[in-house]
């Protein structure tokens, strides 16, 4: 079912001048089929009708149009790529030229510029846990801890910014792989002895396991000693 505006009707009876016949509905073409008519005085009968929108012959003004339409978008697509590439091309060449000047030897600045892009992709627990380190604490629960650490790196010493981008490089890899293999491999680097470390650590767990069961000894014994002075 196809509307009027969607087909061309061509006329059985001839054109009575010549100016008719240079009309559409008086010609045939390759695409001219029969169809028969679905609604109005004429329904139920058979007229020859041309369907294609791209006839040369019934649609002349419609191709032009539709070929300019087709040439516009293809422009404009490849406008755009040209311009996404451009855009890639350039952030490449800046990023080449970023590192071109970056000096042997990492100054202040440098640090502080990875450090703070770093605290910036940080959540807000893992954040807290490095800031710890640096006694860096909220005065207030509506405090930003992304804020509070940047200033902090601000005031910072030069020494003091090496071992914060060790520490977040370190928190920010162990939640995307393994905590425990970047621990290691970070421990290996810079000749830690994690042996030595987890021994001392348990050392300590052990004495204080010890301290605590002594005073709850001695807080079980208490309540005895009261009863005998009661007694005497």
């Amino acid at each position: 079912m196809l509307p009027r505006s969607k087909y061309v009707a061509i006329r059985e009876e001839k054109p009575k001048d010549k100016e008719l016949a240079q009309r559409p509905e008086y010609k045939t073409c390759k695409f001219t089929t029969e169809a028969i008519i679905a609604e109005g005085t004429d329904k139920g009968s058979i007229h020859k009708v041309c369907v294609n929108p791209d006839c040369p012959v019934h649609h002349p003004k419609q191709r032009p149009q539709r070929i300019a339409d087709d040439a516009k978008a293809k422009a404009e697509q490849e406008r755009e790529r040209r311009e996404a590439a451009i855009a890639n091309t350039t952030s490449i060449r800046v990023f080449e030229a970023i590192t071109a000047a970056v000096p042997v030897r990492l100054m202040k600045r440098d640090l502080l510029f990875i450090a703070e892009r770093l605290v910036s992709l940080m959540d807000e627990n893992r954040l807290v846990a490095v800031a710890r380190q640096h006694s860096i604490k909220k005065a207030k629960d509506n405090d930003s801890m992304s804020k509070l650490f940047v200033a902090y790196l601000r005031r910072a010493e030069e020494s003091v910014l090496g071992s914060v981008l060790v520490q977040l490089s370190l928190v920010l890899a162990a939640s995307r792989q393994n905590g425990a293999s970047v621990l290691r491999d970070a421990a290996t680097l810079y000749k830690v002895d994690t042996d030595a470390i987890a021994l001392k650590v348990k050392q300590e767990f052990v004495a204080k396991e010890k301290t605590q069961a002594a005073k709850k000894a001695v807080t079980k014994a208490q309540p005895k000693a009261v009863k005998k002075a009661m007694a005497a």
